[in-house]
């Protein structure tokens, strides 16, 4: 399992469709302006989202829909468009690589005939094992093709200089996430790894171990594995980035171990950098120990069993049927595999997404959209400057620091700035498996690149086509994909306010963090530091505490006797409030004289992105489980807490849309 040391600071945000469509407005319109206005003051997620609501009936057997999915379903379907163009009428290199890789998957026939056969070849490198001076250099070829094997090895942020990345070598190569497994005893375990081993057995046998020995071979695996899982720190242990960073000096690997041959490892991945972060030594010596200790032939099975088992799902059916049996029946509770183009898919983000996005960009985002959103975001990232400046709880030094540091955010809209390098062997339509290998080859060696000074900022950690708004901690950088910008998140053609308050609003949601409390412990020039003081966070903390209570107060909508879980939702509540109100003073700015009615298109623009239809299953594990408020209470609390919705929708303090002075809960003051 390979931990990202940083993968915690990439909060994504998913936007949701707004579905207000023309002929709902017109009805709104045409009824009496007290009703309208009663409707908004009571529930305005109800109000703002009756027609989609009413057009949306939760279908028979789903547990929830969303807009959220609807617009997830949507990029879904325009990827899918792009590869069947692409199969049917390449335009370019990069098309004819996309169109060869997909139509190769959704030939089920040909994958049937391929059986193992793209993996004999690595299979025979594997075979080929003499000696324990063979068993590191076999290593280091699986990683270059996309199979960590022993350990894990991935680029990720130098904590000690957020503008580089470095190699990390870490725990890993297990077939199985948690180490824990291998070495529990209770019965739901010891149940569970009895299937594991006749999971194993299955793959090596369709791998070529003659019958008479598939158990010991799969004793083998499942005991060098149990060695490596003996070695690992707990998952839990791992969650904190530092945990897993202590950077060395590369010309000290091969010394170190010598029979892991780690300085050759790197070569063979392409790295030169000077540095790596090596933070579990003991794991790695022992690890050296093992190599040296143990008989190439167990090493040998291991390694093909790990072949076996990273490209199951994108072999024939026996592997295929193997890897669903074990991974997604026992392992994740599915009743059957995904559709096969969706497989396919899947698998094409997995290895070659970046190529997906390119085409997905030139499609999919014209400049003129994206220039909006740039216009959109620089508009609110300038509201929150004002908002800090007229702040009362920062003192003169944090708010120095926070306008600094806002100044340096950068905003990347539609794909990384930075392009890859598409020289990848040809593909053709012949072989899914051979096709899979060869684009995770060419993933694993532009990831590689990203090591090295100045490059940390190179790539994203997710892809264009996929719909995302983020505040990238580690390099302060607000992203936004090509797949958020479309109706109704960026409409082009829809009025400025529902822009503001839908894109708008997020994107406030999201740079807030740059200077809250995730983003006081990195300073305008990427140094790791708190600089805020303990009555800054105080602060902040009491704002937060405030929220968490009126939260609790609310029923959760669907969970009969259930209220929210204030604590919980707290932060992503707070940001919410954060969102509008910096939303609003950027749409106010941009359009001073905007009428009562273009007003109350920012609220419904926030309001679309949170309509949601949920079943009492969904809703009662969402109450025990999930971060985020439920659609109705993420729309309606920060709204009750602006004097300006109250204004524009004439309603009374004291009602359920607009809370007394007393109890406003404004951030930015």
């Amino acid at each position: 399992m390979t931990l990202r040391p940083l993968a915690c600071a990439l909060a994504i945000g998913l936007a949701a469709t707004v579905a207000l469509p023309a002929d709902a407005a017109k009805k709104r319109t045409s009824k009496p302006r007290t009703a309208a206005t009663s409707a908004a003051c009571t529930d305005f997620h109800a109000h703002a989202n009756a027609g989609w609501l009413a057009t949306h009936p939760l279908p028979a057997g789903a547990g929830a829909i969303t807009a959220l999915g609807e617009l997830d379903a949507r990029a879904t379907q325009q990827q899918i468009d792009l590869l069947d163009t692409a199969m049917r009428q390449p335009q370019d290199h990069v098309q004819k690589l996309l169109g060869d890789f997909w139509a190769s998957g959704l030939d089920e026939a040909a994958v049937e005939r391929d059986g193992a056969k793209p993996i004999q070849p690595l299979l025979a490198r594997i075979n080929a094992i003499r000696k324990t001076r063979d068993i590191a250099p076999s290593i280091a070829a699986l990683h270059q093709v996309g199979i960590p094997v022993a350990f894990d090895f991935g680029a990720d942020i130098d904590l000690a200089d957020l503008g580089r990345h470095i190699g990390y070598f870490s725990q890993g190569g297990l077939a199985l996430v948690d180490p824990a497994f291998y070495t529990r005893t209770d019965a739901g375990t010891v149940k569970m790894m009895a299937r594991y081993r006749e999971y194993v057995q299955t793959l090596l046998a369709l791998t070529g171990t003659p019958a008479k020995r598939v158990a010991e071979e799969a004793r083998q695996v499942i005991d060098l594995e149990t060695r490596i899982a003996r070695l690992h720190r707990p998952v839990a242990s791992l969650a904190d980035p530092r945990s897993q960073y202590a950077r060395i000096a590369t010309a000290t690997l091969g010394g170190q171990y010598p029979r892991l041959q780690l300085d050759a490892f790197l070569k063979a991945q392409g790295v030169n950098d000077d540095s790596v972060s090596l933070a579990n030594p003991e794991l790695f010596a022992q690890l050296d120990g093992l190599v040296g200790n143990l008989k190439p032939d167990q090493w040998k099975t291991y390694l093909r069993w790990r072949v076996a088992d990273t490209m199951a799902p994108y072999l024939s059916k026996p592997f295929q049927q193997a890897s669903f049996d074990f991974r997604g029946r026992l392992l994740a509770g599915q009743d059957a595999p995904a559709p096969r183009a969706q497989r396919v898919r899947e698998a094409i983000n997995l290895a070659a997404g970046p190529m997906l996005g390119r085409q997905y960009v030139t499609t999919y985002l014209p400049p003129a959209t994206r220039e909006r959103a740039i216009e959109i975001a620089t508009q609110v990232r300038a509201a929150l400057v004002a908002a800090v400046e007229r702040d009362t709880r920062f003192g003169p030094a944090a708010k120095a620091e926070a306008t600094a540091k806002l100044a340096a955010l950068k905003i990347e809209v539609g794909a990384p700035r930075r392009d890859l390098d598409y020289t990848v062997q040809p593909m053709g339509r012949g072989s899914f498996g051979a096709n899979m290998l060869i684009a995770s080859t060419w993933h694993h060696r532009e990831e590689m690149k990203r090591i090295g000074r100045g490059n940390a900022d190179r790539r994203w950690n997710v892809l264009p086509q996929q719909p995302a708004l983020t505040y990238d901690g580690a390099q302060n950088r607000l992203i936004i994909t090509a797949a958020m910008l479309q109706p109704p998140v960026l409409d082009p053609h829809a009025e400025i306010g529902v822009q503001y308050g839908a894109l708008g609003a997020l994107v406030g949601h999201e740079i807030s963090h740059a200077i809250g409390p995730r983003g006081r412990m990195v300073d305008a020039r990427g140094d790791v530091r708190d600089w805020w003081t303990a009555t800054e966070a105080g602060a902040w903390s009491d704002v937060g505490n405030r929220i968490a209570s009126r939260l609790g107060r609310h029923p959760y909508p669907g969970a009969s006797g259930t209220l929210v879980n204030g604590p919980r939702v707290r932060d992503i509540a707070l940001a919410d409030q954060s969102g509008v109100e910096l939303a609003w003073a950027a749409y106010r700015s941009a359009q001073p004289n905007a009428s009562r009615e273009a007003q109350q298109g920012f609220f419904n623009g926030w309001a679309g992105l949170w309509a949601e239809q949920v079943g009492p299953e969904v809703a009662v594990e969402r109450a025990q489980n999930s971060a985020y408020p439920p659609g109705p209470v993420r729309t309606n609390t920060p709204l009750a807490n602006l004097p300006a919705f109250g204004a524009v929708y004439a309603c009374k303090a004291g009602t359920p849309m607009q809370a007394v002075p007393a109890e406003r809960l404004i951030l930015w003051k």
